[in-house]
């Protein structure tokens, strides 16, 4: 039993911390999707070992076919799988996959920030909305639906065209 209160770790660290190829891979990916540290990148990791986990308990059981269809359709919506990918798709999913629909890679990869970096700059500030909604988390996840909706906020400085940020985010396009 856990103390009240306390955050409960949602990640798993790797089992042998000093291989230099899995550091060297984690680092590039850090730097690629601008994590502030190698636990956000150890959380995608997680998650997506929760997801194969899963469809691998899916696959070995008898009438689930309405939890293959909530995972798929669960998979699907978030963008992580295509409209026509089926259970075993999910075991050949990658960590990128995870890490490209999180709101800090939509945002940068939208044109609305200059690096990654910038992106989660903007959206702890609060510059950042999702269908008129303030969202301040870099690690949210975006679903498909909702891609389109991610905008500056109105009340947000950089809602100005005009904005020196947001200005070199457009010549960069």
């Amino acid at each position: 039993m856990g103390y009240p209160g306390k955050n409960v770790k949602q990640f798993e660290t790797p089992n042998h911390p000093y291989q230099g190829e899995r550091i060297e891979d984690e680092h590039g990916l850090v730097e690629e999707y601008g994590l502030k540290n190698k636990q956000e990148l150890w959380n995608a990791e997680s998650e997506l070992r929760r997801y194969r986990r899963e469809a691998r308990r899916l696959l070995g059981a008898e009438d689930v076919e309405d939890e293959t269809e909530q995972l798929l359709g669960r998979l699907r919506r978030y963008g992580i799988l295509g409209s026509e990918s089926e259970l075993d798709d999910v075991l050949s999913l990658d960590v990128t996959d995870v890490l490209e629909r999180r709101l800090q890679t939509v945002v940068y990869r939208s044109g609305l920030a200059n690096t990654a970096e910038q992106a989660r700059q903007f959206i702890n500030h609060g510059h950042i909305q999702i269908d008129g909604k303030r969202v301040t988390i870099p690690s949210y996840t975006v679903e498909v639906d909702e891609e389109p909706l991610v905008e500056f906020d109105d009340n947000s400085p950089l809602a100005d065209e005009l904005h020196p940020e947001r200005a070199t985010a457009e010549q960069g396009e």
